[in-house]
């Protein structure tokens, strides 16, 4: 196997069904772990369920049911969905799980080993949706004076016994850090917003409570259960086996990136790497905070009724379809808008209109006028030989923007490649060499055919069962799908060789149509 890859999403929190940011993250880490794939590297992708905390508790006396029976029934909406996008998930982590109860106390005692645990009374303000709480200085004001946390939560003012980390102990080692891998937050505009926050100072955070009891117990304090970013954080260690010295923990750990959204930013690059130092743990290699999905430019909510169920969306429009457009339309890193006509549009362009109808063309000519059969070692003109160049470069160029995390950037260079190959098509029109020159035909679209299968080998991680079908109808060899078959010069002699022939082909991207009740 390849190098490890270790790459988690954030765990969801499941007092209500997925929406399209959950949808959006997720599907973004599978393109990561797939491209990751694709490279050679041995890759162990997680996702779970955030399933403890106040909120949690609040929904299920609310509804009449346990705390627990809340998480069972809705986890499993979030494993539909993960499994409806295609995700290609290693491990489903939820933090109910009792290995996850043993690695959350073990990192709490190594903690408190350190002597960085202390008993102590908070008062503050609190905001039950973020599960944080938050100094004066960092409140907003809403409407009629009421007090917001910065997420515009509503924040109430608590007074309860808890237990406290000392970050405050942590604010030179974090600076530290921040300096010598500017790498470790992504992107950079989050970096600075993490290190002017550090450096205005860092107060000792609460990490337990006593007003409710779903949660991972302390240790020792039966009273106790722990604040959920000491009990969530850990989830990605849980299924390596922490507290044991194990082969996954060995191999896998630190992460190579935690993809998170940039609301929970701070707790990841702040708590979460004080939590390892003080447990002398490794620490992971990036945090990613990537933007939020917009519909229409607005943010999504209730009262708005703009709340889309993601898997509704990708019965309309096709997971490959929807992928595609989220990875395509926003720039990653920043926030991003879409419609169902933005959806249309950008999918019929590209992949109706131009890598679906080059594939047809390219495929139903070869079937139509060379039999199916594939032919090599054809004559190659300056045309041919610049054509496959341009796609070959344009394919490192996106690979190279794919390792830096720029999915649109990355698939701007593809479009750029595919529309080449069009104009391609069209300056060597092979309807009318077929009759002039049939042998110049067929190194046309034996020029074609290559550049069509390096062109989906590239793109796969984004789209990745409507590539496997062309590729199926190109006799592409399923295990052999990665990066490597585009380096590969000597495939075409290989398909020859097994007896493969092209049979009638059919299309992998239809067109798409705007739903009824979307028509203005």
């Amino acid at each position: 196997m390849g190098e490890p890859f270790y790459i988690t999403t954030a765990i969801a929190y499941p007092n209500g069904k997925p929406h399209i940011g959950h949808a959006y993250e997720w599907i973004a880490a599978d393109v990561i772990a797939r491209f990751q794939r694709a490279q050679g590297r041995d890759v162990r992708f997680q996702t779970g369920t955030d399933e403890h905390g106040l909120k949690m508790a609040q929904k299920a006396r609310e509804l009449g049911v346990t705390p627990r029976q809340l998480c069972d029934e809705m986890t499993e909406h979030f494993r539909a969905m993960a499994d409806a996008l295609n995700m290609s998930y290693d491990v489903f982590q939820r933090t109910t799980d009792e290995a996850h109860y043993r690695a959350s106390q073990a990192i709490w005692q190594a903690m408190a080993d350190k002597g960085d645990l202390y008993l102590d009374r908070y008062e503050g303000w609190y905001s039950v949706r973020d599960e944080a709480f938050y100094d004066e200085s960092e409140l907003i004001a809403g409407d009629d004076g009421v007090k917001l946390s910065p997420q515009g939560t509503p924040v109430e003012w608590q007074v309860e016994e808890s237990w406290f980390f000392r970050l405050s102990k942590y604010q030179k080692p974090l600076l530290d850090l921040y300096e010598a891998h500017p790498e470790f937050i992504q992107p950079e505009s989050r970096r600075n917003e993490v290190i002017r926050f550090v450096e205005g100072g860092l107060r000792d955070l609460s990490v337990s409570r006593t007003s409710f009891d779903w949660g991972v117990p302390v240790p020792g304090s039966p009273n106790h259960v722990m604040y959920v970013w000491v009990d969530a954080l850990t989830n990605y260690l849980t299924g390596l086996g922490y507290p044991d010295k194990t082969p996954e923990l060995e191999k896998w750990w630190p992460a190579d990136i935690h993809l998170i959204g940039k609301d929970i930013v701070r707790f990841h690059t702040v708590y979460w790497p004080a939590f390892l130092m003080s447990a002398d743990l490794p620490l992971p290699k990036l945090v990613f905070g990537h933007g939020f999905l917009l519909h229409r430019g607005e943010k999504m909510s209730k009262s708005l009724g703009n709340v889309v169920d993601p898997l509704e969306l990708a019965q309309t429009f096709g997971v490959d379809s929807l992928r595609y457009f989220l990875m395509r339309e926003v720039s990653f890193g920043n926030d991003g808008s879409y419609s169902a006509e933005a959806i249309v549009t950008r999918c019929n362009a590209e992949l109706a209109n131009s890598f679906g109808n080059l594939a047809q063309r390219t495929l139903s000519m070869i079937f139509k006028n060379m039999g199916g059969a594939l032919k090599n070692e054809l004559p190659q003109n300056n045309a041919d030989v610049e054509l496959l160049g341009t796609v070959g470069g344009l394919i490192s160029a996106m690979q190279e923007r794919f390792a830096g995390y720029d999915f649109s950037g990355g698939l701007d260079h593809w479009m750029q490649a595919v529309f080449r190959c069009n104009a391609y098509v069209d300056e060597q029109a092979p309807w009318t060499l077929r009759k002039t020159d049939p042998a110049r035909m067929e190194a046309v679209l034996m020029t074609l055919f290559r550049a069509v299968h390096d062109l989906a080998h590239a793109v796969r991680p984004v789209v990745p069962t409507a590539i496997d079908a062309l590729l199926d109808q190109m006799g592409s060899a399923p295990d052999a799908r990665t990066f490597a078959a585009i380096d590969n010069t000597g495939w075409v002699s290989d398909l020859i060789a097994s007896g493969f022939t092209l049979s009638q082909p059919t299309g992998v991207f239809p067109r798409l149509e705007l739903p009824a009740d979307e028509v203005a």
